[in-house]
């Protein structure tokens, strides 16, 4: 240990920031100035590397993960009186666009300890009416795949990856997204960022066609096609579609990006290791633990979960308490079915789903990239211990 102390901080640091190099901007100044910016040759060669990456016999990039989860969604039929399986605790994109198709969510709960949904709570939550099953690899961790993939095939249900923490993660020796169909997330805080952005990958050929018809206007082409620059001014729109197609502008980034992915996520495990070690020093702060199948864990997001009879203070403080010390930090996530609308429009939720409700109200994401040193992974822990130091000071001066 350093020596180093969080109080002399000069600098905020905070729980995530994109790995952006001189030679990216210089890649992305270059496109701008190739006079093609929109969905062209480098969205092409995105999606090629990371078909090539997974596996996966298409690879579909688009404007957001939530955007490629409504289009897998309605390419899927999802609509009124369809059910659509998977937990509460993701995102809550995931159900909005469940609810904006006309579906119905039907949530189950997680591991109290990874988070992660088990096929017999997915098994337990199928009906007659179940259109999909979307299993969500939390934080970089995959889910039991064989065993959520066994009860979908003999209950008959597809399976839709939400994979937006999860790109470069690995379950049993495989790529996640070489199997089904999967959506990864290029937001600025996942491990590999276009800005905004997201990638589908599948081996259903007719899916796939669905799905680039539906994210440009419903026409059978893109506005970049290989063979040609531009598209014809003859194509047809074949059903009604959106404007979800990704520019080359933000490609780029991604395209930069993906060769790093694998150092990524070593240098991500480097920086876990260190706080798993130093955490295991303080009382009532609980790191979540990791699935029990072989894995490659992206370590997307390092998330502990605040005891407050532990700690003396809850999650609200904690989090004060570091950004007091320069320390940034995160809620990844508040539960879908705890969000406002959910409360009011979906309350038989409320209650039903134990270790996803008290997880939500205590996880804390703290900062975890590529990025950080040693010193500023000790400096989080030192943060994190002086906080709860303050917190039992006042306590106990209050006891007297």
């Amino acid at each position: 240990m350093s020596g180093y102390s969080v109080r002399m901080r000069a600098t905020f640091l905070p729980f995530c920031r994109p790995s952006i190099t001189e030679e990216d901007i210089a890649a992305l100044a270059d496109v701008l100035r190739s006079g093609w910016i929109t969905t062209g040759p480098k969205v092409n060669e995105l999606e090629e590397m990371v078909a090539r990456r997974t596996g996966a016999r298409h690879a579909i990039a688009a404007t957001s993960g939530t955007a490629l989860m409504h289009l897998a969604l309605q390419a899927m039929g999802i609509g009124p009186g369809d059910e659509v399986v998977g937990p509460s605790m993701t995102w809550v994109s995931t159900p909005n666009m469940v609810e904006l198709l006309g579906g119905t969510n039907v949530f189950v709960d997680v591991d109290r300890d990874t988070l992660l949904a088990s096929a017999e709570a997915i098994d337990a939550a199928i009906t007659p009416r179940t259109k999909v099953v979307i299993p969500v690899h939390y934080a970089g961790a995959p889910v039991d795949l064989d065993a959520v993939r066994a009860v979908c095939a003999r209950r008959g249900v597809p399976i839709l990856e939400d994979a937006a923490h999860a790109i470069g993660t690995q379950y049993r020796g495989r790529e996640i997204g070489g199997q089904d169909t999967a959506i990864f997330s290029l937001h600025p805080i996942k491990n590999i960022t276009s800005g905004e952005g997201g990638v589908l990958t599948t081996n259903d050929d007719a899916l796939a066609q669905k799905v680039r018809r539906l994210r440009f206007h419903g026409l059978e082409v893109d506005a970049h096609q290989r063979k040609q620059q531009g598209r014809s001014p003859l194509a047809e729109v074949q059903e009604p579609g959106y404007k979800q197609n990704m520019p080359d502008m933000n490609a780029i980034l991604a395209v930069r990006q993906l060769p790093r992915l694998d150092a990524y996520i070593a240098r991500r495990d480097e920086i876990c290791s260190i706080y798993r070690e130093r955490l295991a020093e303080v009382d009532g702060i609980l790191p979540l633990g990791d699935p029990a199948w072989p894995h490659v864990h992206a370590r997307h997001l390092f998330v502990v979960r605040v005891d407050e009879r532990a700690c003396g203070m809850d999650r609200a403080a904690f989090m004060e308490g570091l950004k007091a010390r320069n320390v940034g930090t995160g809620v990844h996530f508040l539960a879908s079915h705890m969000h406002r609308w959910y409360r009011e429009h979906r309350p038989h939720w409320q209650g039903r789903l134990p270790n996803t409700e008290w997880n939500s109200a205590r996880i804390c994401t703290i900062p975890c990239f590529p990025d950080m040193t040693d010193e500023d992974a000790h400096g989080v822990v030192e943060a994190i211990k002086e906080t709860l130091a303050g917190a039992r000071t006042a306590v106990a001066g209050g006891a007297r």
